[in-house]
This record gives C-alpha cells, sequence and structure tokens, in this order.
C-alpha cells in the first residue's frame, strides 16, 4: 500500500537549519512528482515545494531562496533542507505525491523558536 514516513524535524532556532527526509512505498516512485506541505495550527496545509521524476523543481513564494528540494530515487526518499528558517515556518510537514492523492503520512514537526 501507499505509505509515506517523514522524518527530521525539530526545535531550531531562528536562522537556523533542517532537513527533513520523506520515504516513500507503494508507488513507482522515479516516475512520480513528490511535494513536500505544511500545516501550521489554525490554518490550513499549503504546498511548500515539487520535484518531478527527472528533477525540475518548484517553490512557494514564501520559501524560495531558502528551501531545497530534492530526491533520491535508488532510495525513494525525497528531502526538504531548510535554511535561514523563521518562526513563520513552524509547522507539521508532509510528504505527497504531486498532485496530492492521500493517503497522507504522519508528518512531522517543525518549531522555529525566536
Amino acid at each position: 500500500q501507499v505509505q509515506f514516513v517523514e522524518s527530521g524535524g525539530g526545535l531550531v532556532q531562528l536562522g537556523g537549519s533542517l532537513t527533513l527526509s520523506c520515504a516513500a512505498s507503494g508507488i513507482i516512485f522515479s516516475r512520480t512528482t513528490m511535494a513536500w506541505y505544511r500545516q501550521a495550527p489554525g490554518k490550513q496545509r499549503e504546498w511548500v515545494a515539487s520535484i518531478s521524476g527527472t528533477g525540475t523543481t518548484r517553490y512557494a513564494d514564501s520559501v524560495k531562496g531558502r528551501f531545497t528540494i530534492s530526491r533520491d530515487n535508488a532510495k525513494n526518499t525525497v528531502y526538504l533542507q531548510m535554511n535561514s528558517l523563521k518562526p513563520e515556518d513552524t509547522a507539521v510537514y508532509y510528504c505527497i505525491t504531486s498532485p496530492a492523492q492521500p493517503p497522507w503520512g504522519q508528518g512531522t514537526q517543525v518549531t522555529v523558536s525566536s
């Protein structure tokens, strides 16, 4: 069955960095565009970044220049390198196919303190 397992979140100070990982199973990973989404408390889930099977990337304006999405097709894993983190980046981060097709994973919590 389709499954996404996110990891790598944590508590970080303003301006810090984190790298999130997401292991995917149950899909033909190398042919699938993958995306990261996030959901802050009291807000709707929002798209953060996407990467195609061949490595073409797209970013939300709010993270452009600070976040980098990448993938390792041999490991069925997608990554999100997050630099210059801000308190407004605090959220639960999820990976999923693009377009998003449930099931969603459990997500990984990122908290940025000021």
